[in-house]
């Protein structure tokens, strides 16, 4: 005797992952893995190979600091000056103002689908000579329309629209505008070797402006290089190419434009002072000519030529300060650092002039009035001058703008599809389909409690009398009667008796061993009726029960089967008997209404009755049938009966159990699963030796222990278990250690 280990042990053991049970479960399942995993990757090989492939444009592109291009501006050459970051530029790039003129050049608005049978239509078209092609010159359609699925039609170079409704809405021909009312459609050309039906929507331009922008993917290779990579991914690849060298383009583009436009803008500014400047300049030479003509005063003294020198130059340098000033009021505000400077320094010129004027006031009259008028002649003179090579410079500059933007490589299509990567989701699949069988092994094992080792069941203190491998040759057999079953539905299925049909079979060696534990387990019991039953439905008691019997009688011995299973039980279809008259018709005394029998040496006159006139015996001989194994006599259980444990709970029951008893050396019983009904619990009153079977991998441990407690409940002690259906898995083997597993299979319920 062992010790079984105490429930704190149980649960401890319960808590812990067995590593090789887990191994062993997948080991039994190799083949359920195998073919779940070789699915998936089956599918990911299909998808990979029936997607639609995407192509990818590439671009490079160099953004530079920004310059005038022109030294001689000196200060002012600063002032264009600005150094531009990536980010800012690849933001430009994706905004709507570039990627709109994009939209409006390519029509990108109008968008056509060629429709294709499920599935493989697509797959097939892309490995034809000739592809399907729609060439919109122009669309409009209602407001309503806009954004929604149009079915166009194109045969023999008719074309049909209908709207979203599926009503025909425009007929029309391919290379001619067909318009009726909101409607116009103009199809330029139109290539249909593979289908005749498109579907055509017409975006919104901001849809279009936004589906642009989201495929447009802009990228500054390293940090601080000013090297912009843009890619653009489509199922079309030239489609890719021709919208990428647009994008790109139309950003040089407005890069060229948005320097020539400061330029445009200074030149603007100077061409409005040159004609004031002008007038000025020749109204100060009319007036200096007048003077001196008037006064007769010609020649200036040597010391007003120096003031006048001064005088002018100052007048240059504020000048020249003026211009800058309106240069950077457009650029900046007056609190500005640099604006600030430039106002100190007009202020000191301004000082400086100022003092000059007050050393003029000394002077004599004619002098002051000749420096003035001359004074005016050479100051406009200066700034009439440098006005017009500031536009000559403005001039040259707008002439000579080239953007600090240039096109490195222009788009190309890469040779091959970037998606999907077909490699990457034939191993994704694989490893998806592997991890999805492998937890469907484990959830299964998870919720499956079933009993898989006689240890389990000694650790509840439940004997084990014998294992019951699961038989190949009654798996065979079950599937020849269910097929037999599908074909004739209301001939009878006689069940194989396995002891019968294949005596040598494992199953039946294992019935065997069990035939010997009997002989010694009913050494102490009251009497030799043996009762055998189960938890549940599905186990194979029936099976047990009747190749047990039939063992018992190959041995030798007087064996009586009775199927105590008056509601279900079939066992006269394993017998190869009737069921006409059976137990059921036994216990409820209605036998003598359908047959007529004879009492010995009564003459052949009719009884009434099957009790004879000895009180203490019945005559169950009416209801035998023998023949099919030697030794072997069978009662099956007959009528169905509404009242089944009434029966079975009347007197006549008890005296067919005491004369059987006596009459054979045993008395096996075939009763219903305990949790179900309360007839095996009734039985087992009059029997001396109580079984229970549990089914191998589906028979909880802890439902045996219920159905035990509940035949104790009832007053009948169980004497064991036999563990039927027991196969040979390697789960088992590093769980509990390795035991010498065969199998069969015959349900029984």
């Amino acid at each position: 005797m062992q010790n079984s280990p105490s429930p704190a042990q149980q649960r401890n053991d319960d808590d812990e992952i067995d590593l090789g049970r887990l191994f062993g479960l997948l080991v039994d399942h190799k083949w359920l893995i195998a073919g779940i995993t070789t699915s998936f990757a089956a599918l990911g090989v299909v998808y990979a190979l029936l997607s639609t492939p995407i192509y990818q444009a590439d671009a490079l592109l160099q953004v530079e600091k920004k310059s005038s291009g022109m030294p001689a501006l000196g200060e002012m050459a600063e002032m264009f000056a600005q150094e531009s970051e990536a980010a800012t530029e690849i933001e430009i790039m994706k905004s709507r103002m570039v990627v709109g003129t994009v939209v409006d050049q390519l029509k990108l608005t109008n968008v056509v689908t060629p429709n294709y049978m499920p599935v493989i239509g697509e797959f097939l078209a892309r490995r034809a000579k000739e592809q399907d092609q729609v060439l919109i010159e122009n669309l409009n359609v209602p407001e309503a329309e806009l954004g929604k699925a149009l079915e166009l039609e194109i045969k023999d170079k008719i074309f049909t629209l209908y709207d979203s409704e599926g009503e025909e809405v425009l007929t029309g021909v391919v290379g001619a505008p067909a318009e009726k009312g909101e409607w116009l459609v103009h199809i330029a050309d139109a290539v249909t070797p593979n289908t005749n039906s498109f579907t055509l929507v017409k975006k919104t331009r901001l849809k279009a402006i936004t589906d642009i922008q989201q495929a447009l993917a802009v990228s500054e290779r390293g940090k601080q290089t000013g090297i912009l990579s843009a890619s653009i991914q489509n199922a079309d690849g030239n489609y890719a190419v021709d919208v990428l060298n647009a994008v790109t383009n139309e950003y040089m583009l407005q890069n060229i434009r948005r320097n020539a436009a400061e330029a445009e803008n200074s030149l603007e500014f100077l061409q409005r002072q040159i004609p004031t400047i002008k007038e000025n300049l020749n109204d100060a030479e009319e007036k200096l000519n007048q003077y001196r003509l008037e006064s007769q005063s010609v020649d200036l003294t040597i010391e007003t030529e120096g003031l006048l020198k001064q005088l002018v130059d100052l007048e240059k340098q504020i000048n020249e300060l003026s211009l800058k000033e309106a240069e950077l009021s457009r650029l900046y505000t007056k609190q500005h650092p640099s604006y600030q400077a430039l106002i100190e320094q007009k202020a000191n010129l301004e000082a400086d002039r100022k003092r000059l004027a007050d050393q003029i006031q000394n002077l004599p009259e004619t002098q002051q009035q000749v420096l003035r008028y001359t004074r005016d002649v050479e100051v406009n003179q200066e700034i009439y001058l440098q006005l017009l090579n500031r536009m000559q410079e403005l001039n040259v500059m707008k002439a000579g703008t080239v953007g600090n933007v240039r096109i490195l490589d222009e788009a190309v299509v890469k040779p091959g599809p970037v998606a999907p990567k077909k490699p990457l989701i034939v191993v994704l699949a694989t490893m998806l389909g592997g991890m999805l069988a492998v937890g469907i092994v484990f959830v299964r094992a998870m919720f499956n409690r079933g009993v898989e080792s006689s240890e389990q069941l000694e650790q509840e203190g439940i004997n084990v009398y014998a294992s019951v491998p699961k038989s190949d040759t009654q798996e065979n057999m079950n599937e020849k009667l269910v097929k037999l079953a599908k074909r004739k539905q209301t001939d009878a299925v006689r069940a194989p008796l396995l002891a019968k049909e294949d005596p040598t079979d494992l199953a039946i060696e294992s019935l065997r061993g069990l035939r010997t534990s009997l002989h010694f387990a009913m050494l102490e019991a009251r009497n030799n009726i043996i009762m055998i039953s189960g938890p549940s439905p599905g186990v194979g008691k029936s099976f047990v029960t009747g190749n047990l019997a039939a063992v018992l009688a190959q041995g030798g011995a007087k064996v009586l089967l009775i199927d105590g299973d008056i509601r279900r039980g079939y066992l006269h279809n394993m017998m190869n008997a009737n069921n006409d008259k059976g137990l059921a018709d036994l216990l409820a005394g209605t036998s003598l209404a359908r047959h007529t029998l004879h009492k010995e040496g009564t003459g052949g006159e009719a009884v009434n009755s099957d009790v004879s006139n000895d009180a203490d015996t019945i005559n169950y001989a009416p209801y035998i049938q023998s023949g099919y194994i030697e030794h072997l006599d069978f009662m099956p259980r007959g009528t169905s009966a509404p009242n089944p444990a009434e029966l079975l709970m009347h007197n006549r029951m008890k005296q067919l159990m005491d004369q059987t008893s006596k009459d054979y050396d045993y008395v096996l019983i075939d009763t219903p699963p305990i949790l179900a009904v309360t007839d095996a619990a009734i039985v087992g009153r009059y029997a001396g030796t109580t079984l229970l079977v549990a089914r191998f991998g589906l028979t909880p441990a802890k439902e045996l222990v219920h159905t035990v407690k509940r035949f104790e409940q009832n007053g009948v002690e169980v004497k064991g278990a036999i563990l039927n259906s027991v196969e040979r898995k390697a789960s088992s083997y590093y769980g509990y250690g390795y035991n010498y597993h065969y199998s069969y299979a015959y349900k029984s319920e």
